[in-house]
């Protein structure tokens, strides 16, 4: 998630101060990523560096506001325009955990994810109900033909996309047990393996197929 661009978005809408940013940035997210201030005055230095703000007026509270510049317009307009593209590799906890714990002699890998399944499951429900419990004003900027509500729109719109990735990750789940299905535990263990890959080359694995070997995919891209 781009801090950075969102941030500028909402300077493109007029000048702000830092813990005003943040309130902004809360409300028209769905209250579901609280930021720092610091974090927001350490990205404002950064947008002031590559001049995509400038700081503006100073008001009787001391509070500077920060207004996007021309460049910084055009960075929103391109940021908007494009599609987020998702990275190739990964590195969500969950996948990476139980990738591991697969190839570990000492893990229980069905525990852990009998577990998992148990606190996903647990999420998924708190998030449904928090959605069931929505403020009327909320409930009501869902029926057609409605006063839009962006505050309200925003939360109801992250708060589903959460609850569907959520849904999302307890089938998966239930396709990691499956492919562990019909295997001993610790079947699938790994050892430290005796080959010394080349510095900063990933090792080579055999081709099952050709005997030709190929270099080793690697699990994260940086």
């Amino acid at each position: 998630m781009s801090v950075r661009q969102s941030l500028l978005a909402i300077l493109d809408q007029g000048p702000c101060y830092g813990y005003q940013l943040r309130a902004e940035f809360d409300r028209r997210t769905g209250s579901t990523w609280p930021l720092n201030v610091g974090q927001i005055y350490n990205t404002l230095e950064r947008l002031e560096r590559d001049g995509l703000v400038a700081k503006g007026e100073v008001d009787a509270a001391g509070h500077v506001y920060y207004q996007i510049t021309d460049a910084g317009r055009d960075d929103v307009r391109a940021w908007l325009a494009a599609p987020v593209e998702r990275a190739t590799g990964t590195r969500d906890e969950l996948t990476i955990k139980l990738a591991l714990a697969a190839t570990l002699p000492g893990a229980d890998v069905a525990a852990i994810v009998h577990d998992q399944r148990v606190a996903s499951r647990a999420a998924l429900e708190r998030l449904r109900k928090e959605q069931d419990a929505a403020p009327a004003a909320e409930t009501a900027a869902a029926q057609p033909g409605a006063q839009p509500d962006g505050g309200a729109l925003a939360r109801r719109l992250v708060t589903e996309a959460m609850a569907l990735q959520m849904e999302a990750e307890l089938r998966w789940l239930d396709q990691v047990e499956t492919a562990l299905g019909g295997h001993a535990p610790h079947a699938l263990a790994l050892h430290i393996s005796a080959d010394k890959p080349r510095r900063g080359r990933p090792p080579r694995l055999p081709d099952a197929g050709s005997g030709v070997t190929e270099p080793a995919m690697p699990l994260l891209r940086g």
